[in-house]
């Protein structure tokens, strides 16, 4: 199967191509601006953004697909199917669905429902409209979890895992005060309940160092990248580092930032914080670290539809130009989860792709390709 897309501005790694063709065979991409069509199809994409297909490293929408309200379960193909299908519109064409283990603590979070979570994405993958995959969320503060995690990584039902500690006093939650809020707020935990939430994470804390090396020697070995989170200073990167932490999610602070990519890591920030210009936690704003070069990567975070506006606005927010920009979504997120086959166009590259067009001046994705098969197609002009 061979098609030829015509007439669009191709956003390649370090420029943007005007008027430009780009030949797909056999899922694949075969040649830019080529001499010749030949036989294939076709597609004149008018001058729209023509780009990489997103690879989103981290978003948590599929536990709302999953537990849409509080103790409300859809069933796990239809919600698989759901979150699918948003991606797609959205342009994500590889997403990392990030799904919390932490024992019995947040509904939908615990060990047992999301590991069932988990299968039931790696049973989804030979149907879906784009490349799901399970980011698992390992809170080290959980002495269950690692089992139940290692068992998943040797089915084949893990891509990615993260470092998680919820403890108050440090990372996301400053204190005991914001931590009980966002327990009470989100999952209407009882103040009881929250201190003796506390209370086990403080004792399982004396064995978390060893159970993370653990679990990430194990990931390394089946050759998927490890990630830690809400990384709140230098100290705390030289120790995540130290166990084999390829990537800082979410780093609360320039600092912290700043030690991550000096050590190697890729950084991660949400696209969400981007479109609202600030953090839903009060931590540093996304543009400011993209502004100080210290963020490599934006995810959906907890929403996939937020990501190609928010790439789209960083030109006009920052000095980055949007080739650049597009690589926070494609090409570096492509290096941080070791996808060599993906993330850019160019010649013998895995032919997902994206079109973006402007309706009413807002960035949208009208059309999708993955592996060079036509996944989503939209109109807005409506005549």
């Amino acid at each position: 199967m061979k098609t030829c897309l015509t007439h669009a501005r191709v956003v390649t790694t370090d420029e943007v191509l005007h008027d430009t063709a780009v030949l797909i065979e056999d899922g694949v991409i075969r040649a830019i601006d080529p001499d010749t069509s030949g036989d294939a199809e076709l597609i004149d994409l008018q001058g729209k953004w023509l780009m990489p297909g997103m690879i989103d490293l981290h978003c948590d929408a599929l536990e709302k697909e999953v537990e849409p309200r509080p103790n409300v379960h859809f069933p796990l193909d239809f919600a698989c199917a759901q979150a699918d299908k948003r991606n797609a519109a959205a342009g994500i064409t590889t997403v990392y669905h990030a799904l919390s283990f932490a024992n019995d603590e947040l509904g939908v979070r615990c060990n047992d429902m999301a590991a069932q979570v988990a299968r039931a994405v790696h049973d989804w993958r030979p149907h879906g409209l784009v490349d799901n995959r399970v980011h698992c969320r390992y809170e080290i503060t959980d002495e269950t979890g690692l089992p139940v995690l290692k068992t998943l990584l040797e089915e084949g039902a893990m891509h990615m895992v993260s470092m998680m500690d919820h403890t108050p006093g440090q990372g996301q939650f400053k204190d005991l005060a914001a931590y009980r809020d966002y327990l009470t707020r989100n999952y209407r935990k009882t103040a009881d309940e929250v201190d003796a939430l506390v209370e086990r994470k403080l004792d399982a804390a004396s064995g978390a160092m060893t159970r993370i090396r653990e679990l990430a020697d194990a990931a390394h070995a089946a050759g998927i990248s490890v990630a830690s989170h809400d990384d709140d200073s230098p100290e705390r990167i030289e120790t995540m580092r130290g166990i084999g932490a390829d990537i800082s999610e979410f780093p609360i602070t320039h600092d912290a930032a700043r030690a991550a990519k000096a050590a190697g890591m890729s950084t991660i920030y949400g696209a969400p914080n981007v479109l609202r210009g600030k953090s839903q936690s009060g931590s540093m704003r996304a543009i400011d670290a993209v502004q100080a070069g210290v963020a490599d990567c934006l995810c959906a975070d907890y929403s996939p539809a937020a990501l190609i506006v928010a790439v789209m606005s960083i030109p006009t927010q920052s000095d980055l130009d949007l080739p650049a920009a597009v690589r926070l979504v494609t090409a570096n997120p492509a290096d941080a989860a070791r996808l060599g086959d993906r993330g850019s166009i160019g010649v013998d590259k895995r032919a997902d792709l994206i079109a973006v067009g402007e309706p009413g001046g807002l960035p949208q994705v009208t059309d999708v390709w993955v592996h060079g098969k036509p996944a989503y197609r939209t109109q807005y002009d409506h005549g």
